[in-house]
């Protein structure tokens, strides 16, 4: 037997129940059978950008066909409310490739309005538990996002575009952190550096230094980029766990065979810096076979065994 959990929300706004202001919003919405759940988040006096600066948000996922994400925005009694109504596919990319970090907070903080078959509560648990496979995912997605940030840094600290391997290096050491957090069982949350002045104060020391140092650009970019390396080179292993476990699963594999991977999926174009990374760092070995052209060879990739 299905199980539906709808939760009365009984806010008084100018003498009119907000609970019914909310129902007219949501409730066409809770009859379908493909909504899954429905979230209320209001707005905190402290973390106003949580919603978007709306009033509040009411977020439903949905398992409808050709959705992804839909916004509706309505104004109520000098308020303002957002609908926002998501996919399970779009839902899977906030959470894996971090594209909403506040979703965290909406699903952690946020009143539950309907849960068809405990969706939410299992949901809320498995994000709270964290299982070990999806934090190495993530921790693959992240630590690709930082490879492939990194590279592109140096290359332009190289060719002495200061500014720009500046923003480059300060995105690298977002991601650093994001590792670092989720290495240790942490979602990352939208004041990520507030967490990691805590759980890995280290990152956060450089961080810091690169902000708030007197010494020339060029200089703190040089420092940086070698403190960098050691901390990359720390956690590629952590880093690479997730992608060299799917490459262990057969003996060859072409680069197509790859990035069609389910999982491997996920981490986007980010995917074949990383690739190219661990093969230079001689984690992934590459086979040439023959192709039809002369002189010209396919490149198969495979694990490296000791």
């Amino acid at each position: 037997m299905k199980k539906i959990v709808e939760i009365k929300v009984g806010i008084q706004v100018g003498g009119i129940e907000m609970e019914n202001m909310l129902r007219s919003i949501y409730q066409e919405r809770a009859s379908q059978s493909s909504t899954l759940g429905i979230l209320l988040i209001e707005k905190r006096d402290n973390v106003a950008t949580i919603t978007n600066t709306f009033d509040e948000i009411i977020l439903i996922f949905s398992n409808e066909k050709d959705l992804e994400f839909n916004v509706k925005h309505y104004k109520y009694d000098n308020k303002k409310a957002a609908l926002y109504v998501v996919s399970t596919n779009k839902l899977e990319d906030w959470l894996m490739n971090g594209t909403n970090k506040k979703v965290y907070d909406w699903l952690f903080y946020g009143k539950v309005l309907f849960d068809r078959n405990d969706f939410l509560a299992n949901l809320i648990r498995e994000l709270r538990d964290f299982p070990f496979h999806e934090r190495k995912l993530k921790i693959g997605i992240e630590f690709a996002k930082l490879i492939n940030c990194y590279i592109e840094g140096k290359n332009l600290y190289e060719q002495e575009h200061y500014l720009d391997a500046y923003s480059k290096i300060i995105q690298s050491l977002h991601y650093l952190a994001r590792v670092a957090l989720i290495e240790k069982g942490f979602h990352p949350e939208i004041v990520v550096w507030n967490q990691v002045k805590k759980i890995e104060p280290e990152v956060f020391k450089m961080y810091k230094e690169l902000v708030n140092s007197d010494e020339a650009i060029d200089k703190r970019l040089n420092l940086l980029f070698l403190a960098s390396e050691f901390f990359i080179h720390s956690r590629t292993e952590i880093g690479s766990s997730h992608i060299m476990e799917v490459l262990a699963q057969r003996e060859t594999w072409t680069i197509e065979e790859i990035i069609m991977h389910e999982e491997l999926k996920l981490y986007g174009t980010d995917l074949l810096i990383l690739l190219e990374y661990l093969v230079d760092k001689q984690f992934i070995n590459i086979e040439l076979v023959e192709s039809k052209g002369k002189d010209i060879y396919h490149r198969y990739y495979s694990v490296t065994t000791e």
